[in-house]
C-alpha cells in the first residue's frame, strides 16, 4: 500500500468478518473452511489490503491456494501465530515512533567477568577448570543461516576453507574440534552439535555433512534445526509487505531464532537428560573461537555464571557492542546485556559520565566496558527454564525501520521484527525470578579468539584505510596463522625473518608462518608445551615456511629447525619425536590470483601454492618413534 493507515487504527473483529466479507474481499467462491478462517483472521488483524489486487472470482485459483497455504505456514511457524506478530510489531513501532529509550531509568555499570593473560597462567587455569566442566557434559550450538554474499560469495559460509594451507573449511574445523576435545574427555563422553540453518543454507549443508560424513561426527550426536522467515512488515501499522499479489514478502527473523528451535525441537530436554550441564553458541567464520571455548567454559564454572558472553577488549568509540551491566535503582531490576556502541556513549553521557561518555581506562588502554564477540556459554539449567516459559524462548524483539516521512508512517523499505541471541538476558529477566540468575563476561585477547570473516576485499580494504580490522577471508585466514605462531612462540619457539606478503586492493597481507597444529596435538597449552619441551631450543622455524601437523597422536620437537615446508602425520597411539631435524625444502608461494579464478580464492585475492618438494613424516602405526636430522630416519623405540 502507498498510504499507510492511521497508527493503531481501526481493525475489523473477527465476529463482524462474515461469510459476506470474507467473500467480497478474497474474490473466491470456492474457500475451504481453513481458509476462510485464515482470511477471517487476517481481517481480524487489520490486513484487508492484503487481496485488494486479486482476480475476480474463479481466476487465477492456484495462486489464490498457493497464498493461503504461505500465510498458514507463517501463522504456524511463529508461537502465537499471526496474531501475535502483528501485536508485537505494533507495540514496537508506535515505540519506535515515538523514540522511546529502551534504557530509561538505567544506570550503566561494569559488568562482573574475567579477562584472561595467556602469560600469567590465568588462562590455562581456566582451560583446566573448563575441561572438567566439559567432563560434566557439554553441547556445542553452530549458528549458520547466512550465506557469503556479504563477502562477495554465493556459497553457505560454512563451506569456505579457514586457510589455503590445509583447504580445511570451518564446519570441519569445529568438528574436528569436538571430536579431539570428546577423545580427551574419554570414557562415554558424546559431545553433541546442533546447527542452525535458514532457508538459504540449508540443503547445502546438509549436502556438506553427507558428503564429508559428517566429518567424522557420529549421527545421533548431531541435529540440524532450521529456521523460519517471518512477514514483511510496510508501514507504522505493521501492514503486511506483499512481494506480489499474492505472496507475502518474508525477512529473516535474526540468530535469536536458535532458543526458540532448541526448545521447539526437543534438545534441551533430550541434552539434559543425557547428562550435557553446559552450552557453547559460536558463529560460522571465526575459526580462532575454538581457543576460547575451554576457558570460558572454566570461568564459567568458577563464576558460576548461567550466561557468560565471550568478550574481546574494545577501544573507546568502538563501532563494536559492548557488555553493560544495567540497574535501574527505582526497581531494583538489574541486566547484563549487550549495549550497542552507538548507545552507550549517550547512555553513559546521560548517567554516570556526563562529561566523557565512553573512554578508555588509563591503566589498561580499553574501555571498561568489553566488546561483545557474540559467542556464548550458558548453564543448561537456567537456560532450559528460561526457554520453557511463557515466551517459549522467543526472545524480546526489535525493529529497526528506515522512515521514508516526518510523521514516520511510512518506511523507505518494508521492515520486520528481529531478534539477537545475545539478547537472552532480557527473556531471562522476564522469565526469572530477581536474583536467581547471574550473568557475566570473560575476555580475551582478540589475536587469540576474534578474527570473523565477514566482508569482501572491497569492504576489508574501507576498513583497513580506516583504522579498522578488514574482516575478510584473508585477513582470518591470517590471523589464523598468526595466532598459532604467538602461541608457539610465547612457549619458547622462535621464527626468523619476514612473513610472506601478498597485496590486497593496494593493502599489504602478511602471510606466515604457515601453520596448522591438529586440535588433538594443540587442544590445550598443556598439550602445546608437551610439544616444545625444550622452550627457545625445541624449535626454529623461518616466517616464508609451513608446518602442519595432523591427527591424533602426539608429537615433540628438539633442536628442529624448518626452513621449508613440513607435514607430520601422527596416527592415534602414536608419539613420534624430531631431535636435531633439519628441514630444507620450497616454501608455499603465495600469488595474487587472476581474473577468472575460484570463487573461494576470488574472495581471498591470492592463491597459496605448495612446494612439490615439501617434506613429510608420516606415522601410521601406534608406538614411539624418534626422527633424526633428516625425514628419512625414521625410528621405531
Amino acid at each position: 500500500p502507498g498510504l499507510a493507515r492511521p497508527r493503531g487504527g481501526a481493525q475489523r473483529c473477527l465476529a463482524t468478518a462474515t461469510k459476506g466479507d470474507v467473500d467480497s474481499l478474497v474474490r473466491s467462491d470456492a474457500l475451504s473452511e481453513e481458509e476462510r478462517r485464515t482470511a477471517a483472521n487476517l481481517l481480524k488483524l487489520g490486513q484487508e489490503h492484503v487481496f485488494e489486487k486479486w482476480a475476480p472470482a474463479g481466476e487465477e485459483e492456484a495462486k489464490k491456494r498457493a497464498f493461503f497455504a504461505q500465510v498458514a505456514e507463517l501463522d504456524s511457524n511463529y508461537p502465537g501465530g499471526l496474531e501475535a506478530y502483528v501485536t508485537k510489531a505494533r507495540e514496537l513501532l508506535d515505540a519506535s515512533a515515538a523514540g522511546a529509550n529502551p534504557f530509561e531509568g538505567f544506570t550503566p555499570m561494569v559488568p562482573e567477568g574475567e579477562a584472561l593473560d595467556v602469560t600469567d597462567g590465568s588462562f590455562q587455569r581456566a582451560e583446566n577448570n573448563g575441561l572438567e566442566a566439559a567432563a560434566g557434559g557439554v553441547g556445542f550450538v553452530l549458528v549458520a543461516g547466512g550465506l557469503g554474499e556479504r563477502l562477495g560469495y554465493s556459497g553457505i559460509k560454512v563451506e569456505l576453507p579457514v586457510d589455503m594451507l590445509t583447504e580445511r573449511c570451518f564446519l570441519q574445523h569445529y568438528v574436528e574440534y569436538i571430536l579431539a576435545l570428546q577423545k580427551r574427555l574419554g570414557g562415554d563422553v558424546a559431545l553433541p552439535l546442533a546447527i542452525m540453518t535458514s532457508d538459504d543454507t540449508d540443503a547445502r549443508t546438509r549436502a556438506l555433512l553427507a558428503e564429508n560424513d559428517n566429518f567424522g561426527l557420529p549421527a545421533e550426536q548431531l541435529t540440524i534445526v532450521k529456521q523460519e522467515k517471518v512477514p514483511a512488515l510496510a508501514d507504522s501499522s505493521a501492514s503486511l509487505a506483499m512481494a506480489d499479489a499474492y505472496t507475502v514478502e518474508t525477512k529473516p527473523h535474526g540468530h535469536g531464532d536458535v532458543h526458540h528451535l532448541l526448545l521447539k525441537h526437543g534438545l534441551l530436554k533430550d541434552w539434559e537428560a543425557a547428562g550435557v550441564e553446559w552450552l557453547f553458541f559460536f558463529q560460522d567464520t571465526n575459526a580462532l573461537v575454538l581457543n576460547s571455548i575451554l576457558p570460558a567454559l572454566g570461568v564459567s564454572r568458577s563464576l558460576d555464571l548461567d550466561m557468560n558472553s565471550i568478550c574481546v577488549p574494545r577501544t573507546a568509540g568502538e563501532a563494536a557492542g559492548a557488555i553493560t551491566k544495567l540497574v535501574n535503582e527505582a526497581s531494583g531490576d538489574e541486566l547484563t546485556i549487550n549495549v550497542e556502541y552507538n548507545q552507550l556513549d549517550p547512555l553513559l553521557r546521560a548517567t554516570i559520565s556526563p562529561d566523557e561518555g565512553d573512554v578508555n581506562d588509563p591503566t589498561t588502554g580499553f574501555s571498561p566496558f568489553p566488546g561483545n564477540a557474540n559467542n556464548l556459554v550458558f548453564r543448561l539449567a537456567s537456560y532450559k527454564a528460561t526457554c520453557e516459559g511463557e515466551a517459549q524462548g522467543v526472545v524480546p524483539e526489535f525493529v529497526n525501520p528506515k522512515y521514508a516521512d516526518a510523521e514516520r508512517n511510512l518506511f523507505k523499505k518494508p521492515t520486520r521484527l528481529e531478534c539477537m541471541m545475545q539478547d537472552f538476558p532480557r527473556l531471562m529477566q522476564a522469565e526469572l525470578p530477581q536474583g536467581t540468575k547471574k550473568v557475566g563476561f570473560v575476555s580475551f585477547p582478540k589475536w587469540l579468539s576474534f578474527s570473523p570473516a565477514k566482508n569482501s576485499l572491497e569492504g576489508g580494504v574501507d576498513n583497513a584505510k580506516a583504522g579498522n580490522p578488514p574482516g575478510t577471508v584473508a585477513s582470518s585466514e591470517a590471523d589464523f596463522y598468526d595466532a598459532c605462531a604467538r602461541q608457539l612462540e610465547d612457549l619458547g619457539a622462535v621464527f626468523t625473518g619476514e612473513p610472506a606478503s601478498v597485496d590486497i586492493e593496494g593493502v599489504p597481507t602478511a602471510l606466515g608462518p604457515f601453520l596448522y597444529v591438529s586440535p588433538a596435538v594443540g587442544l590445550t597449552t598443556e598439550c602445546l608445551k608437551a610439544a616444545l619441551p625444550d622452550g627457545a631450543k625445541s624449535l626454529t622455524m623461518d616466517r616464508r615456511s609451513a608446518l602442519q601437523i595432523e591427527g591424533e597422536g602426539s608429537v615433540a620437537f628438539k633442536d628442529v629447525v624448518v626452513d621449508g615446508d613440513l607435514t607430520i602425520e601422527v596416527v592415534d597411539g602414536a608419539h613420534v619425536t624430531l631431535e636435531g631435524t633439519r628441514i630444507q625444502s620450497g616454501k608455499p608461494a603465495v600469488d595474487a590470483i587472476a581474473d577468472g579464478a575460484e570463487p573461494f580464492l576470488a574472495i581471498r585475492g591470492y592463491s597459496v601454492t605448495r612446494s612439490d618438494d615439501r617434506a613429510f613424516i608420516r606415522i601410521t602405526e601406534p608406538g614411539n618413534y624418534v626422527v633424526g636430522a633428516s625425514v628419512d630416519s625414521v625410528e621405531r623405540v
